[in-house]
């Protein structure tokens, strides 16, 4: 005689609906602020108004504090993240640096004069990208 052994059924778990994020209140007007201080806002940076406010809430605030003036001023800043992209030779950064240079008043003399500190100590080629990304931008 054959001895049939008991089948515990499956039972089907459905799973917790998502939470669906919340938009940070007055974040829009944040990342147009931001958008003025340093140009172009990645859209993965804007979607953390949504997805993970709370980082986004972190990444302003120290935002804000870089770039506020300090001992040195925002302009000057500015001017070190240009040169810094340009050497790294990252075309977003630099486009973004040099759009948002222009709205706080960086002349095209002040980033020329920069990217020639970039050329002393980071090489002709970095010089060369950083002037080329400037040409574009600030003709």
């Amino acid at each position: 005689m054959a001895v049939k052994k008991a089948v515990a059924k499956k039972t089907a778990v459905k799973p917790a609906p998502a939470k669906k994020p919340v938009a940070m209140k007055g974040s829009a007007k944040e990342l147009k602020t931001l958008e003025m201080k340093i140009g172009k806002v990645p859209k993965f940076f804007k979607e953390l108004t949504t997805k993970e406010p709370e980082m986004f809430n972190l990444v302003m605030k120290f935002e804000q504090h870089i770039w506020d003036d300090g001992k040195i001023s925002g302009k000057t800043k500015k001017l070190i993240a240009i040169a810094i992209a340009a050497a790294m030779r990252d075309q977003h950064a630099v486009r973004a640096q040099l759009a948002g240079a222009k709205n706080i008043g960086v002349t095209k003399g002040e980033v020329e004069e920069a990217l020639r500190v970039t050329f002393l100590l980071s090489g002709m080629p970095a010089y060369v990208y950083g002037k080329a990304q400037l040409d574009e931008v600030m003709p």
